[in-house]
């Protein structure tokens, strides 16, 4: 079918868009094209690029609908010509003023071509052999002509909705952390716990609304200093638990019936900090924190862990790994209640190259969890923070 280039009907002016477009009636094609639906696909991906909206995207799709082969290069032609009662019911029942509208706006981003015929209606007229000769409505050539275009800005597109989505998902994951540490914070620790948590609400109400991405970075930087000063404030809180437990702590361990050679003096004031006795009680840090806060865990269980009985499990199945007897494991079990017992047991496995005895190690903390002494939170706070340095 031969391409004639044509004015517009009516009273709609020439304009140097609609000339630059008719230059693609000439224009080479790729080799190899892929169906038409996914040109559609990979134009929605990309429309930002050729300022159309999801509106003029419907109107295309369903003047594509109108052409007969999967391919827009099958067939005897690239134009088609439906009537704006049959592209209206295509267009989900979309009124003609509207129609017309979003058909201009696809005119004007070339991706469209319009043939009008010298009455102003769509059709084709064919030839002596049947087939058609001369077709007046809208050409999709544009669409082959353009296709690597559309390629690499759908490509470009994709890949800033990605960096976007990373960017909020390192917010969110700062937002959460901070969350979960100001609620141990405020049962655990001495702090202004109100002012943080009245930073951390605003910072969430600013992830309600669509954000670019120098807004977003902007907003990681402040969720970054968030997280800080809490760490902050509960690394502080940890020196003044050390301070002030001092004489406790060394009373704890002369009256226990381990050797002085089995415990670590240096993690031991790090992670020692007087609690009121309650062993049995369930763990109040999340278990979350705790498998970010002991990510050598996953060497040995890379299914990763989910609930606190496969927390235990993973513990049961590593401490012999560290020389911890069964013994050593039982007796924790029994003085602290198997889930603290667990977070001990990890706990040690992540600081492993600082610990010359892990059992004896364990046997000291379970001899100051008898008395009330020890509780796994500080222990899993410093690794924690450890962790967060190392992410800085």
């Amino acid at each position: 079918m031969e391409h004639i280039s044509t004015t517009p009907f009516g009273r709609r002016p020439v304009s140097a868009g609609q000339l630059a477009a008719q230059q693609m009636l000439e224009a080479p094609i790729p080799d190899t094209v892929p169906d038409k639906w996914t040109i559609i696909k990979e134009l929605t991906a990309a429309r930002l690029a050729f300022g159309v909206t999801d509106r003029d995207l419907a109107v295309l799709h369903a003047l594509v609908s109108f052409h007969p082969h999967d391919s827009l290069a099958d067939g005897e032609g690239t134009i088609v010509f439906p009537s704006n009662a049959a592209l209206s019911e295509r267009a989900h029942g979309m009124a003609e003023s509207t129609l017309r509208r979003h058909l201009a706006a696809l005119v004007n981003a070339q991706l469209i071509i319009r043939h009008d015929s010298p009455n102003g209606k769509r059709y084709a007229a064919r030839g002596v052999d049947g087939g058609i000769d001369r077709a007046f409505g809208f050409d999709l050539r544009p669409l082959l002509v353009r296709l690597p275009e559309i390629g690499q800005a759908a490509r470009e597109a994709r890949a800033a909705a990605l960096r976007l989505k990373r960017l909020r998902e390192a917010v969110v994951l700062r937002l959460r952390d901070a969350a979960k540490l100001i609620a141990f914070g405020k049962e655990e620790a001495e702090g202004n716990w109100d002012q943080v948590e009245d930073r951390l609400k605003l910072v969430q109400r600013s992830l309600r609304r669509k954000l670019y991405a120098d807004e977003l970075n902007e907003l990681n930087l402040i969720a970054d200093q968030l997280l800080t000063d809490v760490n902050v404030i509960l690394s502080h809180n940890k020196s003044d638990n050390m301070s002030g437990n001092d004489d406790v702590n060394e009373r704890h361990l002369q009256y226990s019936n381990i050797k002085h050679s089995d415990s670590e003096p240096s993690l031991k004031k790090e992670w020692a900090a007087e609690v009121e006795p309650s062993p049995q009680a369930k763990p109040k840090l999340p278990l979350y924190l705790v498998v970010k806060a002991c990510p050598d865990l996953n060497d040995y269980i890379p299914t990763g862990i989910h609930s606190w009985p496969e927390l235990v499990t993973a513990a049961n199945f590593i401490r012999p790994m560290l020389g911890i007897s069964d013994d050593a494991w039982r007796r924790a079990e029994a003085a602290m209640g198997s889930e603290a017992a667990a977070i001990t047991v990890v706990g040690i496995l992540q600081r492993a190259s600082e610990i010359r005895s892990p059992g004896g190690y364990l046997r000291a903390l379970t001899s100051k969890a008898e008395s009330g002494a020890f509780s796994p939170g500080p222990m899993i706070m410093a690794l924690l923070a450890t962790e967060n340095q190392r992410a800085m």
